[in-house]
């Protein structure tokens, strides 16, 4: 999904775009400009080749991703291809001199902080999910790799995605799945972090169009302000996505650790009053941010 969408916007702008993928796609044969190779993420010798025989200037890194390409629930497997597939891929970007390596992380690399002081990218990575250990280890691993190289390092440390029409992230956080019903605490005012995709493809597009050098490092990409469990509620009954609405009670709350391990987009109702604001100054400075959950079609 993240990938399309970059593509659609990387074409507009006449950029030549390289993409990989284990599925096709409308792109295909539409736009000179555009390449595709259908292979396995973890196929070196097709991933390489792209590399090796063309001159790259920036290579974005979405696979490995739920949102883009897998499923949810994170398990051994998931982790072992990623890992797979980081060493290849780095090691051929840093042989290439790519200019600019971006790399799709998460925020739930911060996990449960202690606080409601906006969390930085330079706060205490206390990930307790298989996914954000996934990506820690990526992200470890292309520091590694790129440490000696001339190829820039960038870390999009992404919140929740949604769309349109992808909302499971925002819906997750309103809805008891065992119950089979939405929610709600008291008014609903309450609210979470997410990301819509456009402010995403907005800032990877500000990496790649600035002058060699300017950015690298961690950047927190989010929305600018949190979306409350009230707006998230009224945009899916508007679209037909929600049903019956109760109200919960707040007492009795404990936090399923052994849920949240393996389910990406498990949301503990146990969390729901922190309110964490995922601080996004820094970002901010590559790209506008101007996209909501109200102006998003």
């Amino acid at each position: 999904m993240i990938g399309q969408y970059l593509t659609s916007s990387l074409l507009h702008k006449k950029h030549r775009v390289y993409g990989v993928d284990n599925k096709g796609n409308d792109f295909i044969g539409s736009d000179p400009n555009y390449t595709f190779v259908q292979c396995d993420i973890t196929d070196k010798n097709a991933i390489t080749s792209i590399i090796d025989s063309n001159k790259i200037d920036v290579i974005v890194h979405l696979a490995n991703s739920v949102d883009n390409d897998i499923d949810p629930y994170i398990t051994d497997a998931e982790m072992k291809k990623s890992k797979i597939c980081d060493k290849f891929i780095y090691e051929a970007a840093d042989k290439a001199e790519v200019t600019s390596f971006i790399l799709l992380s998460t925020t739930d690399i911060y996990g449960v902080q202690k606080g409601r002081e906006p969390i930085r990218e330079t706060a205490p990575e206390k990930g307790n999910s298989n996914y954000a250990d996934m990506k820690m280890t990526s992200e470890k691993l292309m520091l590694k790799a790129f440490k000696k190289s001339d190829t820039i390092p960038v870390i999009a440390r992404v919140a929740p995605i949604y769309d349109a029409e992808h909302t499971d992230n925002l819906h997750s956080h309103v809805f008891d799945y065992k119950e089979n019903v939405g929610y709600i605490f008291n008014d609903g005012e309450y609210g979470f972090t997410f990301c819509c995709v456009f402010n995403l493809v907005d800032f990877i597009n500000g990496i790649i169009n600035v002058p060699t050098g300017r950015y690298e490092g961690i950047y927190n990409v989010c929305d600018s302000r949190l979306i409350t469990a009230k707006e998230i509620i009224d945009y899916e009954k508007a679209h037909h996505r929600i049903g019956a609405v109760i109200q919960k009670s707040t007492s009795g709350l404990s936090l399923n650790k052994g849920k949240m391990k393996s389910d990406y987009r498990y949301f503990d109702p146990s969390i729901t009053f922190n309110n964490w604001n995922i601080d996004n100054t820094r970002a901010k400075r590559i790209a506008p941010f101007r996209w909501t959950l109200s102006n998003t079609k």
